[in-house]
This record gives structure tokens, sequence and C-alpha cells, in this order.
């Protein structure tokens, strides 16, 4: 193994300031053909009620395709929902359908920005005396245009990760991220040569798929231990992970042992990278709002027999951790590198687009 020497300050001082401008907003966004065949196909088609079991029970993971599968139910919705005598009457079932989608996984700010970008649409058209059916087509037009951005985001994400990848890169990897794949996978399309290595990520061993699915496309992959992530950092050139939330101070919120992943990162002189469609925003603690975090069941983390002959154990099994934006080298996403400091204009930006903020605030 290797030893990273140098100071950290000095690679991360490159970023200092570098802020993107930002090109045109989703509510602008072209959707190509094949955008559009994959966006309309990607999930089976389901009712509210049984996405929103769907997503209790963890039936679909990965924040990106939370939030489609989401947007997705609620657009079905709005298609089917019946026409009334009232435009309002129309819309009030969908709001209502879009806010239980939303609780199913509160922690899941995609769900949330995507959902809440859908309905926005829908009430701006009711408040400038649309139809039912202009509201109908305004709702079913934001969830496909959304659908269609998701998908696109992850490509261009790949593209412009890619470029910081070098010949010969061996990167780690926590969990499993659609975004943090599509860099790996466009560095092995340009020939980079690179090798991967995935943690198990636990208690679900989402890092399984993420392996499963790099080394079916060609990449050298290696599983390893949660635990082993220290021991192999050593050997690592960058650290690349997805994201579930960016807070208004460039924070992340990713899967549980993120974190650790950016502290060892920061310890071996590797840059930590990560790969985040814009959509993932957090636009509540720009106000204050404290991000709350998940806590799942304890039967993934110990059998219920064990537990029943361990009745003093107590349990703790929180699926986020938080990582500083000092411990961040940069953000990817589908709008340019952002480092940590830049995500407060970023979020401004979007904020006045209107592209992912809350829906009737």
């Amino acid at each position: 193994m290797r030893l990273r020497r140098g100071i950290s300050l000095a690679r991360r001082t490159a970023w200092e300031g570098q802020i993107i401008k930002l090109p045109r907003s989703v509510t602008t966004y072209v959707k190509t053909p094949s955008d559009e065949k994959n966006a309309r196909h990607e999930f089976p088609r389901v009712s509210v009620d049984d996405a929103c079991g769907n997503l209790k029970a963890l039936n679909v993971r990965g924040g990106g395709r939370v939030a489609r599968y989401a947007v997705q139910a609620l657009r079905d919705y709005a298609i089917e929902a019946p026409s009334t005598r009232t435009p309002a009457g129309y819309l009030d079932p969908i709001l209502k359908a879009g806010g239980k989608l939303k609780s199913a996984r509160p922690t899941a700010f995609a769900l949330t920005n995507g959902i809440d970008y859908v309905l926005n649409r829908g009430v701006k058209c009711l408040e400038s005396g649309g139809s039912v059916e202009e509201i109908r087509d305004a709702t079913v037009k934001a969830s496909n245009d959304f659908l269609a951005y998701s998908m696109d985001a992850v490509t261009i994400i790949g593209g412009i990760g890619a470029r910081r990848i070098k010949n010969g890169d061996t990167i780690i990897t926590h969990s499993d991220s659609e975004a943090a794949m599509s860099i790996m996978k466009k560095a092995h399309d340009m020939g980079k040569g690179i090798r991967v290595f995935c943690t198990e990520t636990r208690p679900n061993y989402q890092g399984h798929k993420t392996a499963a699915a790099l080394a079916a496309y060609g990449i050298d992959t290696t599983l390893i231990c949660d635990s082993a992530c220290r021991m192999m950092m050593g050997d690592a050139d960058k650290a690349i992970v997805g994201c579930d939330a960016i807070s208004g101070n460039g924070a992340l919120v990713g899967k549980i042992g993120v974190s650790q992943v950016a502290m060892l990162a920061q310890e071996a002189r590797v840059n930590f990278i990560v790969a985040a469609e814009t959509y993932k925003v957090d636009f509540g603690t720009l106000t204050g709002r404290l991000v709350d975090v998940e806590e799942r069941d304890p039967t993934e983390i110990a059998t219920k027999d064990w537990m029943e002959h361990n009745p003093k154990v107590k349990f703790s099994n929180y699926v986020f951790d938080f990582t500083p934006p000092a411990y961040i080298d940069f953000y990817v996403t589908e709008k340019g590198i952002v480092p940590p400091a830049g995500i407060f204009a970023l979020m401004q930006e979007l904020r006045n687009d209107t592209a992912w903020s809350p829906a009737y605030a």
C-alpha cells in the first residue's frame, strides 16, 4: 500500500470560489424521443397506494430511482383521475396523492422535490384559470419533463465526472448510486482502465448490486467489507459516492457509512467526489430546518431470535449520515462541477428558476 502525502488544503483550494454558470432549468428542458420513451416505461404501472407501500418497504432504492418511481405513479394517477365540474375539484385529490407519496419516504429529498415540481405546475395552471384538461396536461407534462430530465442528468453527470478520472485510477465507492456508477462506466468507456473497490454497504448490502453491475459492465471490481475501507483507501486514487440530499451549507446527506469513507479519504489525501442531481438539494435547510434522519427496523441488523435472547441490548439503525463540506472536494451535477462553497449559490439559482422549489409554498 502507498501512503499519500501532501496537504489536503492545497487540492481543495483549487476549487475555492469556482461556481459554474447554470444552463437552462428543467422548465425549458427539451426531451429527445428516446428520453420520452424511457421516461414513460421505466417502471410498471402501479396505484398510488401500491407505490407508497413499495416505497415504505424499500422495494425501490436509489435517490433518483425513488423520485422517478413516485413521479411516475403521480403522473399515472393524474391521467386516470376523473374529470370534475371544477378545476379545483380535479386537482385536490392529486395534491393529496402527492402528499401521500412524499410521506411514504419523508427523508427522500429527491422524491419530495420531484413531486413538488409536478404539483407546483398543476397549482400554477389552476391559479392562471386553467381548465380541468389544461391542468391535467400541465401535470402530465411536468411529470414527463422530470422523468426525462432525471434520466438524462445521470448520463450528463457521467460525462462530466469521467473527465476527472485519470488513466489507471483506483476508485472506492459506497452504496448503490446510478450517478456515481455513471461516472465509472463512462471512464471505462473512455478506455481509462480503472478498477473499483465496492464496500458491501451494510445492513442491506447495496454494494453487492453496485459490484455486480460494474463487473458485468467489464470494470475490474472488488467487493470489500465496510470495515476494510481504511485498509484499502491507501491504494485508492479517488472516492466517488452518490447523494441522497444536499444541505444549504454544502454538507452531504448520504447512505450510512458515507461520512466514514469521506473521513478516511481525507486522512489518505484521496479526492472525495459526490455525484448528485440538482433536484436533491434540500431547500428547507436554507430557512433553518434540520434534516431528519430515518431510523429503520432493527431486524435489518439483528434477527428476531437474537433479539429475544438478548433483551437488554438496544438497537440503532439510522439510514443516513452527514458529511461536512470540509471533507468534500466537489459535487458533480448535471449543471457542472460545484464545490461545497458553491451549493448556496446553486440553490438560489434553482429557487429563482422555481425548478425544484416547494409547491404552493
